[in-house]
């Protein structure tokens, strides 16, 4: 049976490439990805799939076909989303097809194993956590697992990332001449010295965290006293609990600094919180041994420093997850590149479209055909999730 998807992938090759290709040439933004959406609905259509389209989200969708017969519901994720400026950087395009081919590789012998086979459209991963919007509404409860791959300069079983919290400062004070600042109460003066009290906190923080913050507006006029200034901030750190404790105390920071300005404070959250990516490592050591079944090299193990931040997290705390990578260019380039863009439609694109959908596949046929595997997969997850 894993034979058969690898088969059925490889004669569908061209077809997924023409979904990568065409993303690549008309790339959108994350909760505008209409045209991805509908062109991967079609897609999902032609190979049997029942699809809603706009599911929980305005891009979202999901396809499903179910066996009739007892067994795993298993997923396969698709991003869509663009970046600014650089289109498919983080080669989301690449992602969709992989999801696409392998959902259809496994419908293709899913009759014989039993189960049902999803292909889940998360969209605007880069900003918006569509993940977290879609597990929110439990999307992903009810799964046996959701898997995906990523494209990138490496083979990779995965790795872990960092919980961000994005959080908004607001300040407001008193506008009055610059002549006569008595008058005025400057909420300019509170942001600076909130940001520079933030700064201070980094040598006391634990290690592996971050903070990246910005003044987003400073005033109008320089001869003006700022009524309004506001701060934007990611704090990301291992685990959700340790990126709130660093929101804590900058917002104490912020606190003290209105008091000594004689400003007020307004906080908000104003982009989507992610979650830690929880590990499974049984789906890990399976991804394994699907890529060297495939032939492939110098496969790296899971990434145990926290890099960025993804929605993926969100997933990894409703059931079991795998976002495992797949080189399709060398170290040399860079992600969120233009660079990066360019390999997703490359030679190397195509062998990682290839290569990623049929290991996706076939990872989804041994959980099928091994129970004790899968209760393995389920045993690991609430383990870490209790």
């Amino acid at each position: 049976m894993k034979e058969q998807c690898r088969k059925w992938v490889q004669s569908h090759l061209d077809q997924g490439m023409a979904l990568v290709c065409s993303m690549y040439e008309h790339p959108e933004l994350g909760d505008q990805e209409f045209e991805s959406m509908a062109l991967l609905c079609e897609a999902l259509e032609k190979e049997g799939f029942a699809v809603e389209r706009n599911y929980l989200l305005p891009t979202g969708f999901i396809g499903r076909y179910d066996s009739g017969k007892p067994g795993p519901k298993i997923a396969f994720l698709c991003e869509y989303d663009a970046l600014p400026e650089v289109g498919h950087g983080c080669g989301h395009n690449l992602i969709a097809a992989i999801g696409v081919l392998a959902g259809g590789a496994y419908k293709s012998v899913i009759d014989e194993l039993g189960g049902e086979v999803r292909v889940i459209g998360t969209p605007a991963e880069e900003n918006f956590g569509g993940k977290v919007r879609m597990a929110e509404k439990g999307c992903f409860d009810d799964l046996d697992a959701a898997m995906m791959i990523h494209p990138g300069s490496e083979n990779r079983l995965g790795g872990r990332t960092n919980a961000l919290m994005p959080l908004k400062f607001e300040f407001f004070g008193r506008n009055a001449h610059a002549c006569h600042p008595q008058q005025g109460r400057s909420a300019l003066d509170a942001a600076v010295s909130t940001f520079v009290s933030i700064n201070m906190l980094r040598q006391f923080m634990e290690p592996g965290c971050f903070i990246h913050g910005i003044i987003k507006d400073g005033g109008e006029a320089a001869n003006v006293i700022p009524a309004y200034a506001s701060l934007e901030y990611y704090f990301r750190a291992p685990t959700m609990a340790y990126a709130k404790e660093l929101s804590r105390r900058a917002t104490a920071c912020a606190e003290g600094a209105c008091q000594m300005s004689e400003t007020t404070l307004k906080t908000s959250v104003y982009e989507c919180p992610y979650e830690d990516n929880q590990i499974n490592y049984t789906l890990c050591e399976l991804l394994n041994r699907q890529y060297e079944a495939l032939g492939m090299t110098e496969i790296q193990p899971v990434d145990e420093v926290p890099g960025g931040s993804s929605d993926i997290g969100a997933v990894s705390y409703r059931c079991p997850a795998l976002h495992g990578y797949i080189r399709i260019c060398g170290s040399e380039v860079r992600g969120h590149s233009r660079e990066m863009a360019a390999a997703t439609i490359s030679p190397q694109g195509r062998l990682g479209l290839q290569n990623g959908a049929s290991a996706l596949a076939m990872c989804a046929v041994e959980l099928a055909q091994d129970p004790q595997l899968l209760a393995r997969v389920r045993a690991e997850f609430e383990g870490k999730t209790a």
